[in-house]
């Protein structure tokens, strides 16, 4: 099952929150995006990676960063393809 992803939020107030798809409470209030962006990763990273979707003031998605595991990434590719590969194993 895919972990659920953290949101970054402008809120009516001038505030930034932080909160997790489907949570009823923000995880983190914060006074400027550049903190509660940065706050989100720190919680992304710690959950064991996942997804991070930065909103605008308008709310739409002006960004989405992945945290952890991304098959598509030249190289993580190399680092998961490296262990069945034997010629890459030295002895």
């Amino acid at each position: 099952m895919a972990k659920k992803p953290y949101h970054v939020i402008a809120k009516s107030d001038g505030q930034w929150s932080v909160k997790r798809t489907g949570a009823e409470r923000a995880s983190g209030n914060f006074s400027t995006k550049k903190a509660a962006v940065s706050t989100a990763g720190k919680l992304v990273t710690k959950d064991g990676g996942g997804e991070l979707i930065v909103h605008g003031k308008d709310g739409t998605v002006s960004r989405r960063d992945s945290y952890g595991y991304d098959p598509k990434s030249p190289e993580d590719s190399e680092r998961s393809s490296a262990g069945n590969n034997p010629r890459s194993i030295k002895g």
